[in-house]
């Protein structure tokens, strides 16, 4: 889970400034050290520690306390402003050529995921903003890296060029906008060679390649769990190469943050998008404010909702708002919510993003038990999903070992169900309005 350890330690620092009436100096002192501590464990670079800590403390102390926070709230509000501040402020768009075709060069060391990256980025370009991405081989020495490409491309549903028993991967590159031009692709993503690390071979390369191409946007690509590490390639990097933003990989994998807390401050440059999954569609733009939020336990909601209309079917809602209603919601139905949400990112992704929800872990367990349940209504026929007063003993015998689970599973999932269609009778009719009502006293931790 990203930034887990580190998200755990800040909102435990934070958690020590709640319900005070005022906060002494010497207590915001005592928390800004276990902050400091807590993004020094998470390898953040130790001058963005240093600077973030000292402007944290500085507006604490002189900060006018509004009137509708406590103390407590004031400094956690400073905290997420600075996070968001040090991880680039505002969501930096990717930008498109006014040429008809528009070119994005990735590179970065071996093994940051470029391959991969580039498959998602081309997806992403093509599914939202109507692009016809082509991908372009031009690692030519890393052992079946083409194939790789070409693999990762079908997958996405995205064309890849190639130019076989070619060493050259600057003509390759120059080529590619040819086959372009001819067969009507308007993105071009180029798949740069790797090294172990930088060198003047490579960096030679590159900048013939930039030449050759004149890319929009030049993205390093960089594993987010090499930590500080990954700053220093980007610092190499940017000395030859005018970096245009960065795409950090395996976030989801990165417990610490400190490559996501430091490449902006050290670079100058803005972080694009992260890799959240090894999925396809495992790419987000990245959005400093909404990191900064799950950083601090409050939910990513934005980033919810947008995976939802992502997946959002209009006439299918509009159906199952109406059968909800009339009361006819069944296990069909059920099913379908299930495939819904696992489409957007599963149980352990979507608690992650609600606010508080990454004090759930959705481990193992859970999400094999979530499996083992969809297993069983995929057993069912869809008469028996339309109609689950019929599944009688022998029928859910059938349905057990056709899933490989146990009666008893079955048994649970048909009361699971029961629950949810009595909850979503409670939550229709004639009493809808006076419990929404009950609902408005409630207040929210944040």
């Amino acid at each position: 889970m990203a930034f887990e350890g580190l998200g755990e330690k800040l909102q435990n620092a934070m958690r020590k400034l709640s319900g005070r009436g005022t906060i002494r100096e010497a207590d915001l002192k005592e928390v800004m050290r276990e902050v400091r501590l807590a993004l020094l464990e998470a390898d953040v670079n130790y001058k963005v520690v240093r600077d973030f800590t000292k402007k944290v403390t500085e507006r604490a102390l002189g900060a006018d306390v509004a009137k509708s926070l406590t103390p407590g709230q004031q400094v956690v509000k400073i905290v997420h402003e600075e996070l968001t501040e040090l991880m680039g402020a505002q969501h930096s768009k990717l930008t498109f050529s006014s040429k008809p075709i528009t070119v994005y060069m990735l590179c970065g060391l071996q093994g940051a995921g470029k391959t991969t990256m580039a498959a998602k980025l081309g997806r992403l370009l093509k599914n939202t903003q109507g692009k016809r991405p082509l991908l372009v081989a031009c690692d030519v020495y890393r052992p079946a890296a083409v194939r790789q490409l070409q693999i990762v491309g079908e997958q996405a549903g995205v064309p890849v060029f190639t130019v076989e028993g070619s060493n050259d991967p600057v003509a390759i590159a120059r080529a590619s906008l040819e086959h372009a031009a001819k067969y009507g692709n308007n993105v071009v993503i180029l798949d740069t060679a790797g090294r172990l690390h930088i060198d003047d071979e490579l960096m030679d390369e590159l900048s013939r390649m930039k030449d050759a191409t004149q890319p929009q946007e030049i993205l390093l690509v960089i594993d987010a769990m090499t930590g500080q590490d990954s700053v220093n390639v980007a610092e190499g990097f940017q000395k030859v190469l005018p970096l245009d933003g960065v795409i950090l990989t395996k976030l989801d994998s990165d417990t610490r943050g400190g490559a996501a807390l430091s490449v902006k401050a050290v670079t100058g440059k803005p972080i694009k998008f992260a890799g959240v999954s090894e999925k396809l569609d495992g790419i987000e733009p990245f959005h400093p404010d909404r990191m900064a939020s799950r950083i601090l336990g409050m939910g990513d909601m934005l980033s919810l909702i947008e995976k939802a209309e992502a997946q959002y079917d209009a006439e299918q809602a509009q159906k199952l708002a109406r059968k909800i209603q009339e009361h006819s919601f069944d296990l069909e139905d059920f099913m379908g919510q299930f495939e819904q949400m696992n489409k957007m990112g599963g149980l352990s992704e979507m608690m992650n993003l609600l606010p508080g929800g990454n004090k759930f872990e959705a481990g193992e367990e859970e999400e094999k038990a979530m499996k083992r349940m969809h297993a069983i209504m995929q057993s069912m026929t869809p008469k028996e999903r339309r109609n689950p007063d019929i599944l009688n003993a022998s029928r859910r015998r059938r349905i057990a070992a056709g899933s490989g689970t146990s009666v008893q599973e079955v048994n649970q999932l048909l009361r699971q169900f029961e629950q949810v269609k009595n909850l979503m009778k409670q939550f229709t009719g004639k009493g809808m309005r006076r419990r929404m009502s009950g609902l408005r006293g409630m207040k929210l931790p944040f």
